[in-house]
C-alpha cells in the first residue's frame, strides 16, 4: 500500500493533533486546578506557599508544552517564512525536561529554518523523547543542503520505545482507520516531507533509535 492508496482525512488528522494536545495538557492544568482547591482551603502559611509552588509548576509545565504544541502543530510565527533555532532548542528541551532523566544534544548548523522543516524537526523530536521511558539521551543534528534540509536524531537508551504504528504512519502506510492521537504526529512528519518532495528513514535496533528526514528537493 503506498500513501496514494491511502489518502488522508485532514479533518481527521487535525482532530486527533487536538486530541493530543488536550491529552498532554490535562496533567499540568489538572495540577493546578487541585493547587487552587488546596489554596483555597489551607490556612497554614507554609502550606499555602506550598500550594502557590504547585500552581507556578502546573503553569510552566501548561506553557512549556502550549509552546511547543504551537510550533509542532500550529503556526507559530505568524506570516514570517522562517523560525529561529533556539526557539526550537528551547521549545524542545522544556519538553524533555518533562521526560524522565531524557538529554538533548544539539548540532544545529543554522540559525533559523523554514517552517515545514521547523515542524518536523520538533515533532521528530517528540517521537524521540517519548521513545526513552526509562531515560536516554536524543542526539539532534540539521544543516541546509541547498534549497533542502536534513534532520537526523539518533536516540539511546536503557529501553528505546517505538511502536509499528509510529513506523507505519512515518512510511504513510497506516490505514487511515488506524490512526490514533499518537500517531498523528508521525503522519503529519510525512505529509510535511511529501508535500516538500523530501524523504523519511527511520531504524530502530534495540538500545537505538535512528530518525531522518530530509525537507525540501
Amino acid at each position: 500500500m503506498t500513501h496514494a492508496d491511502n489518502p488522508v482525512d485532514e479533518t481527521l488528522l487535525a482532530s486527533l493533533l487536538c486530541s493530543r494536545l488536550c491529552h498532554d495538557l490535562l496533567s499540568p492544568v489538572g495540577g493546578m486546578l487541585n493547587g487552587v482547591e488546596l489554596l483555597a482551603a489551607e490556612t497554614e502559611p507554609a502550606m499555602r506557599d506550598q500550594c502557590i509552588d504547585l500552581l507556578a509548576q502546573g503553569a510552566r509545565r501548561a506553557s512549556a508544552k502550549l509552546q511547543f504544541f504551537r510550533l509542532a502543530f500550529g503556526t507559530a510565527g505568524g506570516f514570517g517564512s522562517h523560525l529561529p533555532a533556539a526557539d526550537l532548542q528551547a521549545a524542545v528541551d522544556a519538553v524533555a525536561a518533562e521526560a524522565r532523566d531524557v538529554t538533548i544534544n544539539w548540532a544545529l548548523a543554522a540559525t533559523d529554518f523554514p517552517k515545514d522543516a521547523a515542524k518536523v524537526l520538533v515533532n521528530l523530536a517528540l517521537l524521540a523523547i517519548e521513545a526513552l521511558p526509562r531515560g536516554g539521551s536524543v542526539a539532534i543534528v540539521a544543516e541546509a543542503s541547498g534549497n533542502a534540509h536534513e534532520i537526523a536524531l539518533r536516540t539511546e537508551g536503557q529501553k528505546v520505545v517505538f511502536p509499528a504504528a509510529i513506523g507505519q504512519a512515518l512510511d504513510g502506510l497506516i490505514p487511515v482507520a488506524e490512526l490514533e492521537a499518537h500517531t498523528a504526529p508521525a503522519m503529519l512528519i510525512r505529509l510535511i516531507v511529501e508535500r516538500n518532495g523530501g524523504r523519511l528513514q527511520h531504524q530502530h535496533d534495540g538500545n537505538t533509535l535512528l530518525l531522518g528526514a530530509v525537507v525540501g528537493a
